[in-house]
């Protein structure tokens, strides 16, 4: 027991500390995990002498990890990015593993070893690199969706892998038979939980959450990720088989995002106590002998995935620029290779001396991954003389688009909030012009004549395109601090009179972003809550006046920009009595109600001076009332005006 809870405690204070100064690096808290069973593992300090204590909870983590992808299975999504995930990732995985298979053969190794490790090193890190597409903002870039399908099709050929590979080790003599019965089990239990499987999921996750218990909800999902698992693993299967189609039956139901959102802090520990197991393998004086060897994988992973895959990219259409930056993203190891390879190694099929040199040139290349992605942009330049010419286009075409405009407003990004900008803008008659960097979305708005392009707006050159000398405003409109960051920073520096609007989720950041030159930051939070408490408060039949004036003084309190008006006529409504001032009503229609079965132009309730605005029907809240509406029985008619009008309209509906 003593040992045990060291145990826990060393890898706990380990993995605290390694994943603390990791995130402050801004680098992805794996590569801590995979320091820390290095450091503390038997072939370095030595804290942990054994690792098959944990290495049982750590398997856990890879379950946990396939149910998450099977969760995130969505045939729209691979439908609609069929091209790139089949396409270019099918061809990506394949060939890699041919390339591989090439090298094993060439160096002495069976062919079962090199289609083994032809998987292992196919795969790309998912963790690391959406995470830093996404910090730089380039997931709905061309680059990042191709980047995105590959993964996608990585993670799908993990499954056929996860059954390949266990078949691989048998005997020559029996390979055949074995490989033949493998996959006539993985597709017989996949077709039966697929068939059958929804009819049973559905109804038991209703059951389950009609009790409306957290706990018992976690339960449930617990017992059927790990008992799909336990299933395949009796089928002779892996049980990150089984968790992966136990995401699959669940990400069709209602329930996905719910059990998404529980199962997170599962697969997050647990992950990466596999993980910590996985750098526990790695004896560092093995990786010395082997030097020259791992070093030489390296290069062979980095160097040659990075080259195919650039081929690929450019065979499939893309620009140059974006094929190298492609193949920059995705040239390092991943942590399905990781498990891959834990997998080839227990079931003797590569032997330790291969794992080691293994295990030692995917670490490498996973650290460098951060930095070659960093500086990606750089290297481009260098390599590809195109990208010079597609800035330079990029940039024209933002300097003809802005040339006309003076006084004009930037908008940086195009979604929801920027569209909804735009729209105010145009009512007012005041030229904008949008910066965003999702290709599809720019083309679509350039197709219906709005005054989009395409273009970074953290980049100073880009900006400076759009007219930011001349503009009289510029306004982000998506929720990214360290990109809002770069544009009030280069704003701030060519244009420190210029007003910049910026949207945050929250206050977080609101000191950082003000310091850095923002006029007004505005968060989602404190708007979304002004919406929902003034509705609320409508509903419960405060006047409109009080609710307005409340809503106000939230907002003059925290935004300077609406302090100090000055009061005129136009203000005196704010000041009048609440006892004349219109505010919400509801009245519901009992079968015996005087208004039953007539229509609104009937009733004549405009005469009172109260209007309809809406008429709820069985809890759904219908189309905006006309005068031809028929209201029934059981109707809740919601109604604006003063007290005494609503309460002669109350008796109308009622009373007749």
């Amino acid at each position: 027991m003593h040992n045990s809870l060291q145990l826990v405690l060393t890898l706990l204070a380990a993995a605290v500390l390694a994943v603390a100064v990791f995130r402050f690096l801004r680098l992805p808290p794996l590569l801590a995990y995979l320091l820390v069973g290095i450091v503390v593992g038997p072939h370095a300090l030595g804290w942990i002498s054994e690792s098959d204590r944990i290495s049982y909870l750590a398997e856990f983590g890879v379950v946990f990890l396939m149910f998450s992808i099977g969760l995130e299975f969505s045939l729209p999504q691979l439908k609609t990015m069929q091209r790139l995930v089949f396409g270019l990732g099918g061809a990506q995985v394949a060939l890699t593993m041919v390339g591989v298979l090439a090298a094993s053969l060439a160096l002495g190794l069976s062919w079962q070893v090199g289609v083994a490790l032809g998987g292992v090193l196919a795969m790309s890190s998912t963790a690391i690199v959406s995470k830093l597409l996404a910090e730089r903002v380039e997931l709905h870039s061309r680059h990042g969706r191709e980047i995105v399908g590959v993964l996608l099709f990585q993670d799908l050929a993990v499954v056929p892998l996860l059954v390949l590979i266990p078949a691989l080790a048998v005997s020559d003599s029996r390979l055949g038979w074995t490989l033949g019965e493998a996959f006539l089990k993985a597709a017989l239990l996949l077709a039966l939980l697929l068939v059958f499987g929804q009819r049973i999921v559905r109804p038991w996750f209703h059951l389950v959450a009609g009790r409306k218990t957290s706990e018992l909800f976690m339960l449930n999902v617990l017992l059927v990720t790990l008992g799909l698992a336990y299933l395949t693993s009796l089928a002779g299967l892996s049980l990150a088989l089984g968790a992966f189609l136990a995401g699959v039956l669940i990400s069709e139901t209602e329930y996905r995002y719910q059990v998404e959102a529980d199962i997170k802090p599962f697969r997050d520990v647990l992950l990466g106590l596999f993980f910590v197991t996985i750098g526990m393998q790695l004896d560092l004086s093995a990786a010395a002998h082997n030097l020259a060897w791992v070093i030489s994988l390296l290069l062979f992973l980095t160097v040659g995935k990075a080259l195919l895959i650039a081929i690929l990219s450019r065979f499939s259409g893309s620009q140059p620029a974006v094929a190298i930056r492609s193949s920059l993203a995705l040239a390092q190891a991943g942590e399905f290779g990781f498990v891959l390879l834990s997998l080839a190694g227990e079931v003797h099929l590569v032997d330790g001396r291969i794992v080691q040199i293994g295990l030692s040139a995917m670490l490498l290349s996973m650290l460098a991954a951060p930095f070659v992605i960093l500086y990606s942009d750089r290297i481009v330049q260098y390599l590809s003389a195109s990208e010079w010419v597609n800035r330079a286009r990029e940039l024209h075409e933002i300097a003809v688009r802005s040339s006309t405009s003076e006084e004009h407003v930037i908008i940086c990004g195009y979604g929801r909030s920027g569209q909804n900008l735009a729209r105010f803008l145009e009512q007012e008659s005041i030229g904008f012009i949008a910066l965003d960097l999702d290709s599809e979305r720019v083309r679509a708005a350039a197709i219906a004549g709005e005054g989009v392009v395409y273009g970074d707006a953290g980049r100073r050159e880009v900006l400076m395109a759009a007219g930011l000398n001349r503009a009289k405003a510029l306004v982000v409109t998506y929720a990214d601090v360290k990109s809002s960051l770069r544009v009030l920073h280069h704003a701030h520096e060519m244009r420190p009179d210029l007003p910049v609007i910026v949207r945050t989720l929250d206050d977080t950041d609101l000191e950082k972003l003000r310091s850095a030159g923002a006029a007004e930051v505005v968060p989602e939070v404190l708007e979304g809550s002004l919406m929902l408490a003034s509705h609320t408060l409508m509903l419960l039949g405060v006047p409109l006046a009080r609710v307005v004036r409340r809503v106000r003084q939230v907002r003059e309190a925290r935004y300077s920009l609406l302090r100090g008006f000055f009061h005129g006529v136009t203000d005196q409504d704010y000041e009048l009595s609440e006892k004349i001032q219109p505010r919400l009503h509801t009245v519901a229609l009992n079968p015996g109600a005087a208004s039953v079965g007539k229509t609104l132009a009937e009733l004549d309730l405009d005469s009172l001076l109260v209007q309809v605005t809406a008429v709820r029907r069985h809890n759904i809240r219908g189309l905006e009332p006309q005068p031809e509406t028929v209201l029934e029985a059981g109707d809740v008619v919601v109604l604006m005006g003063v007290p005494e009008s609503l309460a002669a309209a109350e008796v109308r509906l009622l009373q007749g």
